[in-house]
């Protein structure tokens, strides 16, 4: 990748700058943390530290920071739980500014839930990162942006005799890995949005970026995350087909394809967290909101879900399709299922472990088992969830009984909830099983305990399924203790809550009269078709500028050129480049002699904006 330059050698310009930084905000958060500066004169570059507590500094890599126009922000991501301190150093001449640097107060960084199935059978850490939360030894770390998503490049071993494939572009990277060869732990950090015709080619056409594996159950240990608070995803989703050990987190999706995010075929080990799940593209009748959210399917087991943001999806998350050959064990914990309508999840065949979820104004149902699903839900808020529970064929699905020809939810046999300690408020219907009431016509069962057995007489009326009690099972169950249902809403909404870090960039609220509403929400469908990302540049990159983008509103009217010097009268940091994207240097010089130039179309880019000029 090609280095920030500090100074514009090819117009032999020198300055300097003395402004003090000042640090306005900075914190920790998972694993992680950051900080946010501002000068009031524009340094040509800056350097960030991270240290542990009681200490040294290490120096972060430079695309970690960003430039946000009258800001600029460090993240610091790979932290183990701790206190930490950042520093910011400004950089003149090539030279760090010691005595202007500022440091953060101590920021106290702390572990991510690693609970649920996908940990419980691989203690070697999902993904790129160990259990601790430090990168794996020998790990690769890409940066990938909007800039270098076609362009980046690696060299990963493709055949069993050591040979080597020099790949360029994300998906050509990737999908070298799907040869088996390179054991290579893989940590891919996306900055910014990335936009489905940024990418070099599409593994998946119906979805996307596809991450596959040479077989079932490929171990791969790789992490697909975004950097900060507004990395985003656009156009297209995320495909894991035939892989172990992957960890997706910290992303938006907007528009995907199809699913945000694919979990199909021979997976197993599989952690995605903290996503925020958008529309996807529009189509008729149910996927007006798009297809799938967050999608597990096709004998995918082992399988974590949590802390994501879902925004008013249609299809939430389907776990389980009818040809799983199980066993499939899969956790939903901490989600906040903000005002989406259904699937949460949607289950055949799998063994389902769903607590402490937000299920905030869903205006269809919530968990919905058939084919034989078993699902214990606990510890879940329901607010104005409008069917909390449903089992296929029965209870509120057939109106107990009264339309079993028309069940709403699902045509397919059935399974068996256990249920316990959720708070349900504002919902339509639920019916506990019975045994004298209500023996057939059921929606769960009501453990008094959270160790109950369910008896085996307690069976689905389509099919005639028993529940296989393997939350009971300590050789089958991860031990935990859940939060207290009625902190889930406080828990999610907060700081280490559902959704990206500080969660995320875009600010949505809904309305009361969204709870019982499944069409699309009007004013959310303009936002994420307004959305542009809030990042300027990143220190140490070069993005490929093309000219015929540029627009009339994105003019900088305080440059001008005079046909041999071009004027910054701010002395704002500038990047000039050529109109084929080639970046020639950068500078905060007030006055520019371009003579040195040889003739052709330049384009002058600053914070507020960019100027063409001919020379």
């Amino acid at each position: 990748m090609k280095r920030f330059l500090v100074v514009l050698l090819s117009l032999h310009i020198f300055f300097c700058c003395f402004a003090s930084v000042v640090i306005s905000e900075s914190g920790g958060w998972l694993e992680s943390a950051y900080a946010e500066w501002s000068s009031t004169e524009n340094y040509s570059d800056y350097n960030a530290y991270i240290c542990k507590e009681n200490g040294s500094y290490q120096l972060l890599d430079k695309p970690l920071l960003r430039c946000y126009g009258n800001y600029y922000r460090a993240d610091a991501l790979g932290l183990p739980a701790g206190n930490y301190q950042m520093k910011i150093v400004p950089v003149s001449d090539n030279n760090e500014l010691e005595s202007e640097a500022v440091e953060t107060p101590l920021l106290q960084v702390a572990a991510h839930d690693r609970n649920g199935f996908a940990h419980f059978t691989w203690k070697n850490g999902v993904g790129a990162y160990t259990d601790a939360g430090s990168l794996k030894s020998g790990v690769k770390v890409l940066y990938i942006h909007v800039g270098n998503a076609k362009t980046i490049t690696t060299d990963v071993v493709t055949s069993n005799k050591g040979a080597v494939t020099h790949c360029v572009g994300l998906q050509h990277i990737i999908s070298a890995y799907e040869k088996g060869q390179d054991t290579t732990p893989l940590c891919i950090r996306i900055i910014g949005t990335i936009d489905v015709n940024d990418l070099d080619s599409l593994g998946s056409k119906e979805e996307g970026l596809q991450i596959k594996g040479r077989k079932a159950d490929t171990e791969l240990n790789f992490t697909i995350e975004g950097v900060g608070k507004d990395a985003l995803l656009r156009g297209f989703g995320i495909l894991v087909r035939n892989c172990k050990s992957v960890e997706i987190r910290n992303l938006a999706v907007m528009t995907a394809m199809d699913d945000c995010i694919s979990l199909d075929t021979d997976n197993s080990n599989i952690w995605v967290h903290h996503i925020d799940g958008f529309y996807g593209t529009q189509g008729g009748g149910d996927h007006e909101k798009g297809d799938g959210t967050i999608d597990v399917k096709s004998d995918s087991k082992y399988v974590t879900i949590d802390y994501c943001h879902f925004w008013d999806t249609g299809k939430s998350t389907m776990c389980g399709m009818k040809s799983e050959s199980g066993p499939n064990y899969i956790t939903y914990h901490h989600n906040w299922f903000d005002h989406s309508d259904s699937r949460h999840p949607r289950i055949r065949t799998m063994s389902v472990h769903i607590y402490n979820n937000w299920f905030d104004g869903n205006s269809k149902y919530g968990v919905g088992v058939t084919t034989g699903a078993c699902a214990f839900v606990e510890n879940n808020y329901f607010r104005s969830c409008a069917k909390p529970m449903l089992i296929s064929m029965q209870g509120t699905d057939t109106k107990n009984g009264k339309a079993e020809a028309d069940g709403t939810f699902s045509k397919e046999d059935g399974g068996i909830i256990k249920a316990y300690n959720n708070i349900i408020t504002g919902s339509k219907t639920l019916v506990y099983y019975d045994a004298s009431n209500s023996p057939v016509h059921f929606d769960a069962y009501l453990a008094a305990n959270r160790n109950d057995i369910v008896p085996q007489d307690v069976k689905s009326k389509a099919g005639n399924y028993t529940y296989n009690n393997f939350d009971t099972d300590p050789a089958l169950m991860p031990v935990i203790t859940p939060d207290a249902p009625a902190d889930i809403p406080v828990l999610l909404a907060g700081e280490h809550g559902a959704g990206r870090m500080q969660h995320g960039d875009v600010t949505f609220s809904f309305s009361d009269s969204d709870d019982s509403s499944s069409g699309l929400n009007s004013a959310l469908v303009a936002l994420i078709a307004n959305y542009k990302s809030p990042l300027v540049s990143i220190l140490g990159e070069d993005y490929n500028v093309v000219i015929n983008s540029i627009e009339d509103n994105h003019i900088d009217t305080s440059l001008s050129f005079d046909g041999h010097v071009l004027l910054n009268p701010e002395g704002s940091l500038l990047r000039l480049f050529t109109t084929a994207g080639v970046c020639l240097g950068s500078t905060t010089r007030k006055l520019i002699d371009t003579d040195a130039l040889p003739r052709g179309l330049y384009i002058a880019q600053t914070h507020s904006g960019v100027l063409k000029f001919y020379k």
